[in-house]
């Protein structure tokens, strides 16, 4: 099949559209969690914290780098961040000398159920115009993730509801 491009401004492009749809919800995302002290990475890493330690489980930096998709310096930088504010503590895996679990303080726990509510109401404000929220969430989901069925329906990414 051939496609015939459109040349008809940036307006008509998908990916110019979900850039300017991103940057709008990250403004808005980032004025919600000021009032709490975290930035929007802040906020992943330590609901992602929160997710493992509902589980019972003590990730290390990169588990949780993993789990977050974000990049493994910049994790363990925001990480110390994140240990300095008291949210969460950071120890050597006495497995590994290398690695560092992760724990998350009651105080990193209380202030992660805050902003995931503060997060939910940012996006049901921002996306509250949607009219088929589940086909919305479907749609970024086989784009965010090709190839892996169901991951907006398990709970695989923040404030996911």
């Amino acid at each position: 099949m051939t496609r015939t491009r459109t040349f008809g401004g940036p307006g008509i492009s998908p990916g110019y559209l979900l850039w300017r749809a991103t940057l709008r919800w990250q403004r808005r995302v980032t004025m919600a969690l000021k009032p709490l002290g975290l930035t929007y990475v802040q906020y992943v890493l330590l609901e992602g914290l929160w997710r493992f330690d509902a589980q019972g489980r003590c990730p290390s930096q990169r588990e949780l780098a993993d789990q977050a998709a974000t990049d493994v310096m910049m994790t363990s930088q925001v990480v110390r961040v994140l240990a300095d504010k008291g949210l969460l503590r950071r120890a050597v895996d006495p497995r590994d000398a290398r690695k560092r679990v992760l724990t998350i303080t009651p105080e990193g726990r209380e202030l992660a159920e805050r902003a995931m509510e503060v997060v939910a109401g940012a996006d049901d404000d921002y996306f509250g115009g949607v009219g088929d929220r589940r086909a919305l969430l479907a749609l970024l989901g086989r784009l965010a993730f090709p190839g892996e069925r169901g991951r907006v329906r398990d709970g695989g990414g923040p404030a996911a509801r």
